[in-house]
């Protein structure tokens, strides 16, 4: 009887790679520490700032941990993980993505040193999943009530309102290292707070499309201002329309004010110069039809999404109507939420209802740019922070500075908490995830006490950026807190110090630890649990 020949059976296609097992394992997470990594230098203060080039030339110089990871061109499945977890902190709430990034990189250090230890990989993601139930936990006791200025910590959890004062502290820390320098920030978040409050309605809910965030160059970063309404990038459709108007009517506009045309092909045969003059006649009524519609409802302003004819824009002049063509969706439907106005579809169908209101409309020059500033009114419930810098680069991580001290007001306003910034909240979580951990049985209690370390990890970080020696500044800050102190890791002078970040007006919103903790362990998790990566050619 002839053997049986085995025929070799293909499931993958040709070129397919697969890696499995522990080494599967050790690829994910030395991808997931390289991008953690790649920002860890950019966190706290004295973070340094990255630049970055793409193979156009374009260059982005920034301390933004979102930014940073987005413009990274990453192509390792596992690695994107960690990119996702700063995307997700910075549509969630705005700031702390950098922070979210290097604890996620910090718990896969720590995982890899357990599975070198034979702990299973389940093991370590049940030891993360109750770690973070324990953590949160302890955040909740951790926020601070307004009382000496957020000084007195609280245990019920509930939320409580913040002042101007103490959401302004929450929006410098923010910035703080960001690019706006020192003298710069208090200033700046004293206009985010402004900003945020114009969006709260009195239930205390913000409006966060109402806040709107402008760069322009030519002027220091203490030339930003703040705008009682929104402002728009776009030029009038005529030189002879006027550049102010006070107690503005407002219009906003869907439809092309233009001569109508059919929705099939459609010849007409003129014979002779009176219906060619006819022709002219009825065209030229049409577009006056426009100008006269707006005039008769007492329109003062015109915003239009689509194209305006020269021929209606010199009847709008003449009428004294300021008109803007081409105006983009965003932009439109801004201006029609400031001023409490319905986008319009049709000018023969509208009342006063539709319309909006606004205290002035005004066109203002920046540099080689017309600005269109809409105050007032109803305007008055958005708010526009006109940023300014001396140069695109320094303008654009201005932006961006700004944009995260508005997402973390208003997430600090939104839930009503706050808890110490300066890496204490990070300490103290640390702390009493460790002391827990000793109620935990078996191989689990490993993964507990790794979390605490991976906690430990942030203010070590915030000490090394800061000039400090890291193992002394952790040392001395577990020694304080276990006295009873609450302490952080304050930049200042040539190099920093251990002391009360409270007393120094830097907290952070406690929904933004919230956050991190949550999407920093659930992507570490999910990258523990791969042992088979299976790439296509």
């Amino acid at each position: 009887m002839s053997a049986r020949t085995h025929q070799p059976l293909y499931i993958l296609t040709e070129g397919a790679q697969r890696t499995q097992g522990r080494s599967a394992q050790e690829s994910n997470i030395r991808a997931g520490k390289v991008v953690a990594n790649a920002v860890r230098t950019t966190l706290g203060p004295r973070g340094m700032d990255k630049m970055l080039v793409d193979a156009s030339g374009t260059v982005v110089v920034t301390n933004d941990g979102a930014t940073i990871l987005g413009e990274m061109d990453i192509e390792h499945p596992a690695a994107k993980m960690i990119v996702e977890v700063a995307e997700s902190q910075e549509e969630s709430v705005g700031d702390g993505t950098t922070t979210a990034a290097v604890l996620a990189g910090e718990l896969l250090v720590r995982a890899e040193s357990l599975l070198d230890g034979d702990v299973h990989p389940t093991v370590v993601v049940e030891g993360y999943d109750e770690a973070v139930g324990i953590a949160l936990a302890t955040l909740d006791e951790l926020t601070l009530a307004e009382s000496e200025g957020a000084a007195a910590p609280r245990s019920d959890g509930d939320a409580v309102g913040l002042d101007d004062d103490l959401l302004a502290r929450v929006a410098e820390s923010s910035m703080t290292g960001k690019g706006t320098g020192d003298v710069e920030a208090d200033v700046l978040a004293e206009r985010v707070v402004a900003a945020v409050r114009r969006a709260t309605d009195d239930d205390g809910h913000v409006d966060r499309e109402r806040i709107h965030v402008v760069p322009r160059t030519g002027a220091s970063s203490g030339a930003t201002r703040l705008v009682e309404g929104v402002v728009v990038d776009t030029d009038p459709v005529a030189d002879a329309m006027p550049h102010s108007v006070e107690d503005a009517t407002v219009a906003v506009v869907d439809v092309k004010l233009d001569v109508r045309k059919g929705s099939v092909d459609t010849e007409y045969s003129i014979t002779n110069a009176d219906q060619f003059d006819a022709a002219l006649a009825a065209e030229e009524t049409e577009l006056r039809g426009y100008a006269t519609a707006l005039a008769d409802a007492d329109v003062d302003v015109v915003f239009c999404t689509e194209a305006i004819d020269d021929r209606v824009a010199s009847h709008l002049a003449r009428e004294g109507i300021l008109a803007f063509a081409n105006v983009n969706g965003s932009d439109a439907r801004a201006i029609a939420r400031a001023v409490d106005a319905r986008r319009l579809g049709s000018l023969t169908d509208f009342d006063a209802d539709d319309l909006g209101h606004a205290d002035a409309v005004d066109i203002e020059r920046y540099g080689t740019d017309d600005l269109v500033v809409v105050e007032g009114g109803a305007a008055a419930a958005a708010a526009t922070l006109l940023v300014r810098g001396s140069t695109d680069h320094v303008v654009d991580e201005l932006e961006r500075a700004v944009t995260d001290a508005v997402d973390a007001a208003v997430a600090a306003v939104e839930s009503g908490g706050v808890v110490p910034g300066a890496g204490a909240t990070e300490i103290a979580l640390a702390d009493a995830v460790r002391a827990a951990a000793a109620g935990v049985e078996g191989r689990k209690q490993l993964a507990v006490e790794a979390f605490a370390e991976a906690l430990d990890a942030l203010p070590r970080t915030l000490a090394e950026n800061a000039g400090m020696d890291p193992i002394d500044a952790l040392v001395d800050l577990r020694a304080r807190h276990e006295a009873g102190e609450r302490v952080g890791i304050i930049a200042g002078g040539q190099h920093g110090a251990v002391d009360d970040p409270v007393e120094h007006g830097i907290v952070d919103p406690a929904a933004v630890k919230r956050e991190a903790l949550e999407s920093a362990a659930e992507a570490a998790t999910m990258i523990l649990r791969i042992d088979d990566v299976i790439a296509a050619r």
